[in-house]
Formats: structure tokens, C-alpha cells, sequence
């Protein structure tokens, strides 16, 4: 969870929130609708089960994703982008273009891991 804090400045507080790879990945995976939590295992590449739902609980607390429960047999959960997730995301897909323009270049780079 996100503690509460006065941030230095906008990207400051967009990063916090991002708070690392693995929540931006799953952002990513809901930019074309409502995926249900097995999808998403699948598509986030390397995510345990474990980490998935501790991160989404995380970004359904800064209500970037929200979470819908379909009372069936057997029980149904779906999650998709809020409307601020949906306003993170169109930040987001300038950066992705970047990435994807300069993967092969950043992927070459020896930065001492």
C-alpha cells in the first residue's frame, strides 16, 4: 500500500503509484478491457500468483483498477482500468513507443547487472 506523502513533483507521485515494473506491465495487459485474473498470470510473463494479487490489490487502493465480483458458480472476478487508469495508461503508451522504438539498443547496453 501507498503511505501518504507530499510528493517533490507530478512525475514523483506518477512513479509512486507505477511503484515498478510489474504494475505497469499489468496496466498494460487491461488497456483492451476487463481481463480475469487467470489472463492476466498468463500475460504478465514472470509474475507469480502471489505477487499478481498483492499488486492488484494495490492499484484497486489507488483506484486505478477496479475490481468486479460476478456472483455465479463458480465465482467470477474481472478486472479493468478505472477512468484515472484509463488517464495513466494514455501516459504510459508514449513511453511504450519509446521503449519499443530503442528495445534493441537499451537490450545491448552492459549496465553491470
Amino acid at each position: 500500500m501507498l503511505k501518504r506523502r507530499t510528493y517533490t513533483c507530478g512525475l514523483d507521485a506518477a512513479l509512486d503509484v507505477m511503484g515498478g515494473k510489474w504494475k505497469a506491465l499489468i496496466l498494460w495487459e487491461l488497456i483492451d478491457g476487463p481481463q480475469r485474473f487467470g489472463q492476466l498470470r498468463r500475460q504478465v510473463a514472470g509474475i507469480s500468483e502471489r505477487v499478481l494479487i498483492l499488486q492488484l490489490r494495490e492499484l484497486e487502493a489507488c483506484e486505478l483498477v477496479h475490481r468486479e465480483l460476478y456472483h455465479q458458480v463458480p465465482p467470477k472476478v474481472e478486472y479493468s482500468l478505472t477512468d484515472l487508469g484509463q488517464t495513466l495508461i494514455k501516459a504510459m503508451i508514449p513511453l511504450g513507443e519509446w521503449g519499443e522504438q530503442h528495445m534493441e539498443l537499451i537490450e545491448s547496453l552492459d549496465r553491470g547487472d
